[in-house]
């Protein structure tokens, strides 16, 4: 094993343990005892990038929790440097995500009820994944789609994004105009009407990254 541990090897070991047992992060905690929410990749790092680590207290509730060993984990985190585990994200249905809950004030994930996908691109930490629902955005996306999302990444006009409202509304359009006053959408799908929201009715904007059809 390396002299000094990365952050990245103690989450991956605990994905790792939380797989060898067949939980989520989510379900890792919630056997341990923990807020549900604890093990969350959101979770990791705080929104100005600080990494955020694992107590010891929570590990030692894990592994009496599903009974692993600390010399079984331990040879996980040898095993696993972040590059090597699966790259996964937590995944909502876009129209599921619109019920609250799910999100920070800043479009983080957050809370329990999210699942968990594969994805083979590359994506920051504070992304997720949104399966798409209705047909807004078609063709380019349809009911179905999944799209990766990242509410820590720039957003400039002509990017598609997914926004939520102060209402609770979530929708998935291309950023058309943003003013310090509105924002402007564009719906690819010219069934539908362009929308233009007025900035303090906006909770969050995400940019799309991308998506897997």
């Amino acid at each position: 094993m390396t002299d000094i541990l990365s952050h990245a090897q103690i989450w991956a070991a605990l994905d790792a343990l939380g797989e060898r047992y067949g939980l989520t992060p989510s379900g890792l905690a919630r056997k341990a005892g923990l807020d549900p929410t604890t093990f969350n990749r959101s979770k990791r790092e705080t929104a100005s990038g600080r990494q955020r680590w694992p107590s010891t207290e929570s590990i030692a509730k894990v592994l009496q929790a599903t009974g692993a060993r600390l010399d079984e984990f331990m040879a996980l985190v040898s095993a696993n440097n972040g590059a090597s585990r699966r790259n996964t994200r937590p995944l909502i249905g876009l129209a599921q995500a619109g019920a609250g809950g799910y999100f920070d004030d800043a479009g983080f994930a957050t809370g329990a009820g999210w699942d968990e996908i594969d994805v083979l691109g590359d994506a920051d930490e504070h992304s997720y994944a949104l399966e798409i629902s209705g047909d807004s955005m078609a063709p380019l996306y349809r009911e179905g789609d999944i799209v990766i999302v990242s509410p820590a990444a720039p957003v400039r006009r002509g990017d598609r994004v997914v926004v939520k409202t102060a209402a609770g509304e979530i929708m998935a359009k291309e950023l058309k105009r943003l003013t310090g006053r509105t924002v402007e959408l564009r719906s690819l799908n010219p069934a539908y009407p362009d929308r233009v929201i007025p900035r303090e009715d906006v909770s969050w904007i995400a940019r799309i990254l991308w998506a897997s059809q």
